[in-house]
This record gives structure tokens, sequence and C-alpha cells, in this order.
């Protein structure tokens, strides 16, 4: 069913908009002839060593003044004819097409995205991810269509890539991050970055720890009290034996999830536990370096047979945070909120000054030093912090 009211965005042809509009034709240099599968993978081409990356060649972006785009803060809504328009959400997105689901009758189109969306320059790697609410045009009777415009998105999962924003899904509730007790290794500091990603863009957070069969479930305890004592939830799950499955999915049920976490911690095979119909392709743990393989090749927004969605989401191997700069990483982690005040120094690191609440703090075991050693570790790396330039402009 089209939008009724149709007619044209009020206001919207005659606004104007400064913008950077990308040459989509500009000839790039690679340094090196890239493997097959790194082509059609992105997630694993970003894990590749930077000599295999791909580096531009000339100046590829312009600025322009454009008609009929309207700023939304940091995103850029395109002004359209809403006639004939069918609001939809992206299921998944590969190459230069999207899945979308009509909202009104549920129905899937395979649609591709208007080439002025894509000129646009954003901060974001993707005009179009999984999870956006877009208007489409339908084309032709064989559910093909054009996506005309993104809405402006809230409850965004991303990280860093090269200097760009990586939208892994947007327009979710909570955050779902499962880590393995082993094969691979538990990395409470993979723990931690998700964490502080997630107090940024104000969305709720699960800590999932799977594969709890395969380690000593009194340590495993303690790690969860961790996150327990500080306000997180935490559940110890095995898709082998079943522990923690009817707690999980009280936790996914009537919930817009993304599950995300590093590859081979068994997300896929989690889901597929929580409801059978998901049938998602799983692999195991490469043994020659004990990393996870890329199963999950896209983010896919799916139904659970319970109510609910979750965003299946490629597995990574690392996860370097965007849009945080130093100053503002102490405020993420939410147990050194109520030490701040008691610092001497308003622009406190917590790392060498005196007279500092947070090391205080941790001297007095009110706040676990794991954490804060992943707190000095995100401090330390600050090249994986990364501020957004669009932020706070006007």
């Amino acid at each position: 069913m089209a939008r009724k009211g149709g007619g044209k965005r009020k206001g919207g042809r005659g606004n104007k908009v400064r913008v950077d509009l990308r040459r989509n034709k500009q000839t790039r240099a690679r340094d090196q002839n890239l493997t097959h599968e790194l082509l059609s993978d992105e997630i694993a081409a970003e894990d590749a060593e930077s000599g295999e990356r791909l580096s531009g060649k000339g100046s590829i972006s312009r600025r322009r003044t454009v008609v009929g785009v309207e700023s939304d803060g940091d995103q850029l809504l395109r002004s359209i004819d809403l006639e004939g328009c069918l609001e939809g959400r992206v299921t998944s997105f590969i190459g230069l097409n999207c899945q979308v689901q009509a909202l009104h009758d549920g129905r899937c189109y395979e649609c591709t995205i208007r080439g002025v969306l894509r000129t646009l320059a954003r901060d974001s790697r993707s005009v179009v991810v999984t999870g956006d609410r877009v208007l489409f045009r339908p084309a032709g009777d064989d559910y093909q269509g054009v996506v005309e415009r993104v809405e402006a998105r809230h409850g965004v999962i991303s990280r860093n890539s090269q200097g760009r924003e990586h939208i892994l899904v947007s327009n979710i509730d909570q955050i779902l991050i499962v880590a393995s007790a082993a094969d691979p290794d538990l990395k409470p500091n993979l723990i931690d970055r998700y964490l502080v990603m997630a107090e940024r863009h104000l969305v709720d957070a699960i800590v999932c720890i799977n594969k709890a069969d395969l380690l000593d479930i009194a340590y495993l305890e303690q790690i969860a009290a961790v996150y327990g004592r500080i306000g997180y939830p935490v559940i110890l799950t095995s898709a082998v034996d079943g522990r923690g499955i009817d707690q999980l999915r009280g936790y996914l049920q009537d919930r817009q999830t993304a599950v995300s976490g590093q590859s081979g911690v068994g997300k896929s095979s989690l889901l597929n536990v929580v409801d059978s119909k998901l049938n998602l392709d799983t692999s195991d743990v490469s043994g020659s370096n004990a990393k996870g393989r890329h199963t999950t090749r896209r983010a896919r927004l799916l139904p659970l047979k319970n109510g609910g969605w979750v965003a299946d989401t490629p597995g990574i191997r690392q996860f370097e945070l965007w849009d945080v700069t130093l100053e503002e990483v102490d405020g993420y982690f939410i147990e050194f909120r109520p030490f701040i005040a008691y610092c001497r120094f308003p622009n406190c690191s917590h790392t060498h000054e005196e007279t500092c609440g947070v090391k205080d703090a941790v001297a007095a075991d009110l706040i676990d030093l794991r954490r804060y050693d992943s707190y000095l570790r995100i401090r330390e790396e600050n090249i994986f912090v990364w501020k957004n330039p669009a932020r706070g402009q006007t």
C-alpha cells in the first residue's frame, strides 16, 4: 500500500544543503591483487594485512550545494515525492542490492539504491545497512524496487573501519555481546569495547559467555560477577548441553537485538538452538590458528518464532571504537561515574594523577582491576579511538 497523503514533502524541493559528493567513477589504484574471497567478503577484507588494502589515487570528493536534501543532525535525508513509495526495513545488504521487507504486508523486495544516495558522502561506510528503515519505490511486478530515502537511525552498532564508521546494524533495542569461554579464548577487553560502544549509542547490553561447558564454571561465574555487579545482565550458555538457553530466549523475546562478537564464539549455533527454524550455517574454529572462521558473511535481520527480531552479524577479530574521544572514555565505564567527582582535577585521566577518585576506588576493590586495565588499554591504544568529524557541527 502506498503512503496516503501523497504529494511532495513540505518544502522538500526548495531545501539546500552543502554536502560532500563522492566521485563514484574515480580511478582507484590497487597495491596488490586481492583474492576472490576477500573481494566477496568485506569483513575478511577488513581483517587482512594493511598491505593488501585498496588505496585511493587522487581526490575523490568535492563540495557541492544540493537542492532537495535535508539535514537531520549528522545524517542527510533526501526529500522525495512520496506518491507510490512504500515504507520498509532492510533485512540484509550485500554489494549494491539489499533485501527490503515492506512494513504493510511483510513482502520482500530486492532493491537497488538510488544513485544520488550512494553519491552523498557520509562518515558511514555504507549508505544503507541492515536494520535501516527506508522509503522505496516498487518497480515492475516481480518484487523489485529502488530505495529512495533512508530514514534517521537510532540504536546503531558500529566500529571504526580505516577512519570511517562501519555500522553493523541499525534501529535495535539491545546488543547481545557473545564471547566464548574457550576455543577461541575469552577476551574481556573485547567485551569492554562493545560495552563502551553500547553506552555511547544508548543501547542496552547483555553479556553472553558461550561454550560454558568447556571451562571451569567457578571461573566463569567470577567473570560474570564482574559485569553483573555493575548492572549488565550476564548469561552463561552452551549450545551443546543447553544451559542458559531458556534464559536467553527470555531476553530476546519481543526485542530488536543485534548479536555480535568475535569470530568463532558460536553466535549462529546459539541462535539455531534458540529457534531451530533459523537454520543458520555454522563452522568450527580453525585448528591452525585457533581463530574463528567467518561463517556469517553479512548482517541479516531474522524474525524469531516467539516474537522479536535478531540481527545475526558477521564475526570480527578486532573492534576499534568510533566517535569516542579519549576524554569521554571514562564516562562510558559506568562504574567509574560515582567516583569521578572525587578526582582533584576536572580533566583527570585516571592514569597518573594524584588524588584520583577512580584510582582510589580501584585500590579499595570498588572497581574491578580487570575493567580498569581495559580502560587503560583503550587509552594507550588511542589509534582505535576516533572522533566523528561531523559530530557537533551545525
